[in-house]
């Protein structure tokens, strides 16, 4: 069972902003993943939005799968900056869950 936090958020943004709530979750971004990472990154963002971080932690492995070549961010029609954001995220598991 997910527990939600909502400041879930709050702890993810780093000095830039987090926008994901820009996010229309139209799917252009899976669509045109190099990857194939269908989770990254509106199921992601959406959990992130929602306050329920153990849906994130349980995809540490495909936040770091991501190659932040922003194909998906070109392509996106709300100018969502998902390279930053995975970027935020991966920020946040290397300082709260890796300690780094």
């Amino acid at each position: 069972m997910a527990q939600v936090n909502p400041e879930f958020i709050d702890e993810v943004k780093r000095p830039g902003e987090f926008n994901a709530s820009a996010c229309m979750n139209c799917g252009v971004c899976t669509a045109v993943c190099e990857m194939g990472i269908e989770l990254l990154p509106r199921k992601l963002f959406r959990y992130v939005l929602l306050g329920i971080k153990d849906k994130v932690l349980e995809n540490t492995e495909t936040i770091y799968s991501c190659l932040l070549c922003k194909m998906c961010e070109v392509n996106c029609p709300a100018n969502v900056h998902i390279a930053e954001n995975v970027r935020s995220l991966r920020y946040y598991i290397n300082k709260k869950v890796y300690n780094l």
